[in-house]
């Protein structure tokens, strides 16, 4: 475990980033606890269905082949959003098995509802914090992909520092990859995009799928707008479908950006 995903002591802060974890440590959270409203439908298939297919958080290491009852590539999702993606690609590749991560209750619920209507066997839930999961309960070389798919941009200069794609984080994800394993970020953000592209770029355990701008035309692009110096991102690969959102944005003529590193 990276020190720098610790703060010591966890005092809150103005904007509240920093909260008490386990033994008096806690880390910057990338997300904020939102009530949100559930449907009746929502709620009932959470209750139905979290005790079938949730994973529950613990401190210690999980054998997840023993979790889903087979000996298959293992598949990390970090917010789920409200499931839609998450469930359509479990769906479309029944030969992986899938863990989704997402903190919101609503987006739990409705994902469970899929998993239910849908008949998934292959895919698991879990509603806790990603860097604890990731940190305490997977195993090194565990995982044959990530995905963390449109996280929060936190776009406000002084909030940067919550966002989830972070050098202590993504050393702490490549350890879990397998060698040849892959992490795939997207974002319609492209400041973030940016940081995403130069934070991955630098853990020495990934290589891009593609060519790796230089240091020089990073710093153009980061100075540019987005149709100079964006070299290094990866085409959408079909496994990963387009959502309304997204489908919205690009009618409007939004920027989506898509990464890919892999394990060396």
């Amino acid at each position: 475990m990276s020190d720098d995903l610790l703060i010591h002591p966890a005092a809150e802060g103005d904007e509240g980033e920093y909260q008490a974890g386990r033994h008096g440590h806690g880390h910057i959270k990338s997300f904020v606890r939102r009530a949100g409203r559930m449907s009746e439908a929502q709620q009932r298939h959470f209750a139905e269905m979290m005790p079938k297919i949730g994973i529950p958080y613990q401190p210690t290491a999980i054998d997840l082949d023993a979790v889903y009852g087979r000996n298959a590539p293992k598949i990390l999702e970090i917010g789920c959003g409200m499931g839609e993606t998450t469930a359509k690609i479990a769906d479309a590749n029944p030969q992986n098995d899938y863990f989704g991560l997402e903190v919101h209750v609503p987006g739990v619920g409705a994902l469970c509802k899929l998993i239910a209507e849908k008949e998934l066997t292959n895919l698991r839930i879990g509603h806790h914090d990603a860097v604890e999961v990731v940190r305490d309960m997977l195993p090194e070389a565990s995982l044959a992909g990530i995905h963390i798919f449109f996280p929060d941009p936190w776009h406000k200069a002084r909030h940067n520092k919550r966002r989830l794609v972070q050098p202590p984080f993504v050393a702490l994800l490549a350890s879990r990859l397998k060698p040849g394993a892959y992490l795939h970020c997207a974002t319609d953000w492209e400041n973030y995009a940016l940081q995403m592209l130069d934070v991955l770029g630098r853990e020495p355990s990934l290589e891009n799928s593609v060519a790796n701008p230089s240091t020089v035309e990073l710093a153009l692009a980061l100075a540019a707008d987005s149709s100079a110096g964006l070299a290094g991102f990866a085409p959408r690969p079909d496994y990963r479908p387009l959502t309304k959102f997204e489908n919205r944005g690009l009618r409007l003529g939004h920027g989506v950006w898509d990464l890919i590193f892999k394990k060396r």
